[in-house]
């Protein structure tokens, strides 16, 4: 028995060795060798490389890289995080692949802390952008179209051409395949260009041979979306979109928009269009009609608006806007300007919250915002437990916030922005933090009041400048105010696929809206806490206003000045870049009035943000003065920390933290919203009946 055992073990492993070894000598001839340069080139974070050369197989050779902004055709990805793992596949034309995973190692402190805390980010990412209605397979969110454009081949709207459609090779109507010639284009330098089908499908041309496709001279072709199309593919079959890694692109529904989208939506019915019955009032209030010098606490009416608007008028009013143009096109504007309207009824509710449940010690210096209504308004309704909880994860949210987003972000994109037009300054960033730190600290060193007195001075000032500039540049372009708004309402209903379809744009608007006027976030309501009044519903329509200046005024007028330069089809440049590249495009020293502002706008930001914090971090550290001086002093350190080196990952996740605000603070809003609206019609009755206190008129 055992020796047929052993005769059929020899037997099968001849047999295996038989069969097994053509296959490995055919794996030799075909198998694919990857051999990796990782890259490092200097200390500066996010700027890596990975260069494969690939040998074996048969060519050509697709890559699939993990990082969605590397094309399938490039063996090299760049401008990748140190310290984070990136996978490829690599692809030969036989269909034979190979799974790589690299990892460039970091050379710097800041590259090893920014390749640490990127998963932090992530996953506070996952969390915030989660897509609730994809999760529960309400839709699909895959971006598909059913045609798509044929524009200028490598048409792009910096370039200053005239083209030209010489001759059609098919017929209008005709069904079309991929690759097949479409058409020959010539422009005013004669140089011809031939334009090819993306896919197969049915062509539809717009315009006839001989006659000027697109031509830069006239401002409305600049201003028009889509002007330097010739054509379009309607498919055989709905395609979806693909980003340049191969992985198809997605419209994702952020539950953080959700959260605020709706939760402005609801407060806006609940309250009965306060933002639109409050609006005459909310202009009283700031021009000081109202103001009772005897009332309790320490600002103005306009002094607390101020101070809330120079937090939320900042570069994401420049940047922000500028990036979601270039992402929704120019009909992201109307849902960032609707988005705006009912930020207001928000922003209303607490602010009155943070001045009713406020707390004034015997010193006189004063403690409010979402911790203090948060606390003391759910105990009041027998949710002790819930509401010190919500406070305290609002105070750590907002000590995070105030010293990336409110902070480091501020100076750092500063710097950046001050040292292109002072060349002096390159290289030099913590020297420039060093003095931008005593410039934010002469403020914030004197509390409440010094803050208030140097916001209420720099607001007006800096939206001054922002805005004429912006009317300038309408002005001179006045004769395409229809062709812009135009394309405003057409891209908001309906947005090509490009742009993410109406889905993609509308998420774009809300999106951008919602991060700009922080209207949900809660930190306005600590600024108003300070203010002189006696009722706190006051303060509510005190701040109506501020997302209406923040987002439907300066957000609208980025907007504007990118779609009347034709800005908004750029993609290669974003953010400030892309905005100073549309005032320059007008006014060519305008760049360097750009650079002041955006400087004002980080620095009123920045001091504003410092009460926020202060008041997080004494709610959660103590009350004493020893207490506020410790947090302001560590606020000046992140202040030359934020502009002397870069920290993408930490910055990203700070700033995330300001969103993260939203979550304690709106729950806490929901529960106490009967209270607000029983508040506001007792207001609503004594203003009618003139039993609030006015400011005496004056006669000369």
């Amino acid at each position: 028995m055992r020796k047929i055992v052993l005769s059929v073990l020899l037997t099968c492993t001849s047999l295996s060795l038989l069969f097994s070894q053509p296959e490995d000598e055919d794996y030799s001839r075909l198998g694919l060798n990857v051999e990796a340069q990782l890259i490092n080139p200097t200390k500066r974070i996010n700027d890596a490389k990975i260069s494969l050369k690939v040998t074996g197989g048969k060519a050509p050779y697709f890559y699939k890289w993990s990082n969605q902004t590397t094309p399938l055709s490039s063996s090299v990805s760049e401008n990748i995080i140190e310290g984070i793992p990136y996978q490829v596949i690599v692809t030969d034309a036989n269909g034979a692949s190979i799974t790589k995973t690299y990892k460039v190692p970091s050379k710097s402190i800041t590259e090893i802390f920014n390749g640490i805390v990127q998963p932090a980010v992530d996953f506070q990412a996952a969390i915030l952008f989660w897509d609730p209605f994809a999760a529960l397979n309400l839709y699909d969110p895959v971006i598909y179209t059913d045609e798509a454009e044929v524009a200028i081949p490598n048409w792009s709207p910096d370039k200053d051409r005239i083209y030209t459609l010489q001759k059609w090779y098919v017929a209008d109507n005709t069904h079309i395949q991929k690759g097949e010639k479409l058409a020959k284009i010539l422009d005013d330098k004669g140089n011809e260009t031939i334009a090819y089908a993306e896919a197969n499908g049915t062509l539809t041309q717009y315009i006839n041979a001989g006659e000027i496709i697109y031509d830069s001279t006239k401002q409305a072709d600049v201003i028009e979306q889509g002007a330097h199309n010739l054509a379009k593919i309607t498919f055989d079959d709905p395609q979806p979109l693909y980003h340049p890694n191969g992985d198809k692109r997605k419209n994702n529904i952020p539950f953080i928009v959700v959260w605020l989208i709706l939760g402005s939506i609801f407060f806006t019915f609940k309250l009965g269009f306060v933002n639109i019955k409050g609006f005459k009032h909310s202009i009283q209030l700031a021009q000081g009609k109202f103001d009772n010098p005897n009332a309790p606490g320490t600002i103005t009416h306009f002094q607390a608006m101020a101070t809330a608007v120079s937090a939320t008028v900042g570069l994401g009013n420049i940047a922000g806007v500028a990036v979601a143009i270039s992402l929704g096109g120019a009909g992201a504007t109307f849902w960032m300007f609707l988005a705006g309207f009912f930020g207001m009824s928000l922003k209303f509710v607490e602010c009155t919250l943070g001045v009713k449940y406020r707390h004034i010690n015997h010193e006189g210096r004063i403690f409010g915002g979402p911790m203090n209504y948060l606390r003391y308004g759910l105990e009041k309704r027998n949710m002790k437990g819930l509401g010190k909880a919500l406070a305290i994860l609002f105070a750590l949210l907002g000590v995070g916030a105030s010293l990336g987003g409110g902070n480091m972000l501020q100076a750092n994109q500063a710097f950046e922005i001050v040292e292109t037009q002072l060349d002096f300054l390159h290289g030099h960033g913590f020297e420039f933090g060093i003095g931008f730190a005593l410039l934010v600290g002469a403020v914030i060193i004197g509390g409440i009041n010094s803050i208030a007195k140097v916001t209420s001075k720099v607001v007006p000032v800096m939206a001054i400048i922002y805005v004429v500039g912006s009317l300038i540049i309408i002005g001179v372009n006045y004769q395409n105010i229809g062709t812009a708004f135009t394309a405003i309402f057409e891209g908001a209903f309906s947005a090509q696929a490009l742009k993410g379809g109406f889905l993609g744009v509308l998420i774009v608007g809300l999106q951008r809206a919602a991060f700009s006027s922080e209207a949900g976030v809660g930190s306005a309501a600590i600024a108003h806490s300070a203010s002189k009044t006696e009722t706190p519903i006051a303060d509510g329509y005190a701040a109506l206003i501020e997302p209406f200046i923040d987002t439907m005024v300066v957000c609208t007028m980025t907007a504007l000045v990118l779609i009347f330069t034709g800005k908004h089809e750029v993609s290669e440049v974003a953010g400030v870049a892309l905005t100073s590249e549309a005032f320059a495009s007008v006014i060519s020293w305008f760049p360097s009035v750009l650079a002041v502002a955006v400087f004002l706008f980080a620095f009123s930001t920045m001091i504003s943000w410092s009460y926020y914090g202060m008041r997080s971090w004494t709610y959660l550290f103590g009350k004493s003065k020893k207490s506020e001086l410790l947090y302001k002093i560590l606020f000046l350190v992140f202040v030359v920390v934020g502009a002397s080196v870069s920290l993408g990952a930490v910055l990203d996740f700070s700033d995330m933290m300001i969103l993260a605000m939203s979550f304690p603070n709106i729950i806490g809003l929901y529960i106490m919203a009967g209270e607000v609206k029983q508040d506001m019609k007792a207001y609503v009755k004594k203003l009618k009946n003139n039993e609030l206190y006015r400011v005496p008129e004056t006669t000369d």
